[in-house]
């Protein structure tokens, strides 16, 4: 089945960075409304590049929440289970964000840029509404808005190399999960040493949407020998990684205690935040299912268009894969899933029906090494 083409108009947003990353893509898809290429070469072909190289990724899709004001930094606590207070100037946490039954609305990046100022980088949902509605229901003393802010991502293990040939060799001090406000070719951007990969990079916050094409264009010469090219982010790439996707591997119906997502954050804060009543009872009854690493046998496996069932050796489903890819690295198909809390223990058997047919799962450790012999 041939893809459709996207058709363009104000509904979608504009990236400042299209001109450059949309040539030569192979396909794209629509994220916080709008356009994230997907492909360039190929799946495979973007993977092995990003592992060995460096790539510029269009993530103006990666939209931004601000919150100022004087209740600002309270206003943030509520949003989230996890200790705001502990974020600094010029920190960046990663944390879900829960509704009132304790289910995830996004899991975003928070940078704090002053004490009463701070952004919400957001994954693929509408938050900035809800915020708004939250804040004004609430009666915290914020104002809530759509900053106008566009990252370009710097992803692969030459990043540093590349950043560095334009802002000099500092960016290479520059903490995980910490930023600076700088300029680059005479553009105010912020730089944060984050990125959805496990090679390493960098995410420049743009400030002046005119100046898009200039940035991308300055870093793209800087490190043409780096064979720098546009990229984005990678299907194989990020399962690998460990890192989940909202929409896939957890929507508004799974909670942040069985996605995992509960190492980031303690129970327990002193801040009041919405959903805490619900969340502090679902940990005290315990989670009945839990997202796990599994490996699946046979040939390279496509992703889930929604989800594969998990079946026990009765037949019963018991679960459901979120994503899967063949990895040529590590020679298999691995993915995340969702089984019975009491029965996701490492090298747990199970059958996952795909549209190929039925393939054996196992449960798999942190670094894939579950063996299906």
């Amino acid at each position: 089945m041939n893809a459709p083409v996207i058709s363009f108009s104000r509904r979608l947003r504009v990236s400042p960075f299209e001109l450059r990353s949309l040539e030569g893509s192979k396909s794209a898809s629509v994220y916080n409304h709008l356009v994230l290429p997907t492909c360039y070469e190929s799946l495979e072909a973007d993977y092995w590049h990003l592992r060995e190289h460096v790539q510029l990724w269009d993530v103006a899709c990666q939209v931004q929440v601000e919150v100022q004001g004087p209740d600002a930094a309270d206003f943030i606590e509520y949003l989230t289970p996890r200790d705001v207070s502990r974020c600094q100037v010029g920190q960046c946490i990663y944390t879900p964000l829960i509704d009132e039954a304790g289910g995830i609305i996004n899991d975003p990046l928070i940078l704090r840029l002053a004490d009463d100022r701070f952004w919400i980088s957001l994954s693929d949902s509408d938050v900035l509404l809800w915020a708004k509605g939250l804040a004004l229901g609430k009666g915290f003393d914020v104002r809530v808005f759509d900053p106008d802010v566009f990252p370009l991502s710097i992803q692969g293990p030459k990043s540093a190399d590349l950043l560095s040939r334009v802002l000099g060799d500092t960016i290479r001090e520059l903490k995980f999960f910490r930023f600076i406000e700088t300029e680059i070719a005479g553009t105010s951007v912020v730089v944060a040493r984050t990125g959805w990969s496990g090679q390493g990079g960098y995410e420049i916050y743009l400030q002046e949407p005119d100046a898009g094409v200039t940035l991308w264009d300055t870093l793209a010469a800087a490190g043409e020998d780096l064979e720098v090219r546009p990229g984005c982010p990678n299907l194989i790439e990020r399962i690998e990684s460990g890192l989940l996707s909202f929409g896939n591997d957890m929507t508004l119906a799974n909670n942040p205690l069985e996605a995992g997502l509960d190492r980031f954050f303690k129970l327990g804060k002193s801040a009041d935040y919405l959903g805490r009543a619900a969340l502090e009872a679902i940990a005290e009854a315990g989670v009945t299912q839990r997202l796990v690493k599994v490996v699946i046998a046979g040939e390279p496996i496509a992703n889930p268009r929604t989800v594969y069932a998990i079946q026990d050796a009765a037949g019963e489903d018991i679960g459901t894969v979120t994503s899967a890819v063949y990895s040529p690295n590590l020679g298999k198909n691995i993915g995340f899933g969702y089984l019975p809390a009491d029965g996701c223990e490492e090298g747990r058997r199970g059958t996952v029906l795909t549209p190929e047919g039925a393939r054996e799962l196992r449960v798999a450790n942190d670094d894939w090494s579950s063996s299906l012999e």
